[in-house]
């Protein structure tokens, strides 16, 4: 009988800011994020013996909702509980045992990681949804010439916030002096483009190809097109450092259930889309959230993915995300787990079936349903 996801107590977002200070306490803070107020009250993850899967409810955790309804974490011998909760919550519960697992941003972890969070990357879920985009009445054409402008985010401290610092960085900026940044919600970024309040904007699925069909934006970058992005997994399997090491043979069986449902996901994303709308895991239509992961490559791996966390640890070092005494090596042999019957020679043996009208959507197709609907941006991916 399937239990009925729940839903924990969430936490405020910290405050926003408009503008990033020279010193970067702010951006730090806003990464890490605070704890988890006394008040909720959750026992320990496992203690009913289920495994506790948080999930947000967004387009690309399909392969949570798929390993859940189509026996993935059965077929593991797991008895599995979903808990819908917020990102803040999410990323603390994990660190504190409150949930066991889910997949999330590796931008979204690295640093807290650092900092003392106490959660272990395992696989590669699916790469690709951060974009760098410029107005196009901005006359910016290219990476370097967002310097001195404004670049919009809908959250400091946000992945395609962190997406930006590095693309800066790495074209010789420093992100926190060199640019103005400037907080709007990802639903006005539009119409501040068109008023002149800003130049540019970093933003994922499904604001950026939104923002592109409507000839307000180019791209500068694109996550899952350019390189040595394109080859980085944006979203992992993260388990709760407690869970992992309590249990390491659950641990596994947990990561293998969630490879094998973005495997899934990948053969058939339009019936991964359908049974998570009709079952409510996901809100909006099933054309808005196969528009949301049409532009994402599910493609779990192992040694992949943990070769990428190297590089993305390496380049929030030279942002100046990281702390100068920090080892961006270090960083991530601390934050990678590897585990028994986790390996690309496993997945590489899944075999998937393919469902009857269950292959991609014409993205198109589904683009042009929403903009004819006038459906406006909003963060079902990434969190804006």
């Amino acid at each position: 009988m399937k239990t009925k996801p729940r839903t924990i107590c969430s936490l405020p977002w910290l405050p926003r800011v408009n503008e990033l200070p020279a010193a970067r306490l702010f951006l730090v803070l806003a990464i890490v994020g605070v704890l988890l107020p006394s008040g909720c009250k959750n026992g320990n993850a496992s203690s009913s013996g289920k495994v506790r899967i948080a999930y947000i409810g967004l387009s690309c955790e399909a392969p949570i909702f798929v390993a859940y309804e189509y026996g993935f974490f059965k077929e593991e011998g797991l008895d599995v509980e979903l808990v819908k909760t917020d990102w803040d919550s999410m990323k603390d519960g994990l660190g504190l045992g409150r949930f066991d697992a889910t997949h999330t941003l590796v931008a979204y972890v690295l640093k807290p990681i650092e900092q003392g969070l106490d959660v272990k990357l395992t696989g590669g879920i699916h790469k690709g949804c951060l974009r760098v985009q410029a107005g196009v009445k901005s006359g910016i054409k290219s990476v370097e010439d967002l310097r001195g402008k404004r670049i919009a985010t809908s959250n400091m401290g946000s992945p395609p916030f962190i997406f930006t610092n590095r693309v800066l960085a790495a074209h010789g900026m420093d992100p926190a002096t060199d640019v103005k940044w400037v907080v709007f919600p990802a639903d006005a970024q539009m119409l501040a483009l068109d008023n002149g309040q800003i130049d540019a904007v970093c933003d994922s699925e499904l604001i950026g190809t939104l923002m592109l069909n409507s000839g307000k934006v180019r791209t500068l970058v694109e996550e899952a097109k350019d390189p040595p992005y394109n080859d980085e997994y944006c979203c992992v399997v993260s388990l709760s450092g407690k869970f992992a090491a309590r249990d390491p043979a659950a641990a596994a069986k947990v990561t293998r259930a969630l490879l094998k449902g973005a495997a899934w996901v990948h053969v058939n994303p339009t019936a991964a889309i359908k049974m998570s709308v009709e079952k409510q895991y996901m809100g909006s239509t099933v054309e808005f959230n196969s528009a949301a992961i049409s532009k994402l490559s599910y493609d779990p791996a192992v040694d992949r993915c943990r070769a990428g966390l190297d590089e993305q640890a390496k380049d929030l070092k030279r942002a100046g995300l990281l702390n100068a005494s920090t080892d961006p090596a270090e960083l991530v042999k601390r934050a990678w787990l590897p585990l028994d019957g986790v390996t690309d020679a496993w997945i590489r043996s899944l075999k998937i079936e393919k469902v009857a009208g269950g292959g991609p959507m014409d993205a198109n197709a589904a683009f042009a349903t929403l903009i004819a609907h006038k459906s406006s941006c909003c963060d079902r991916c990434c969190g804006g």
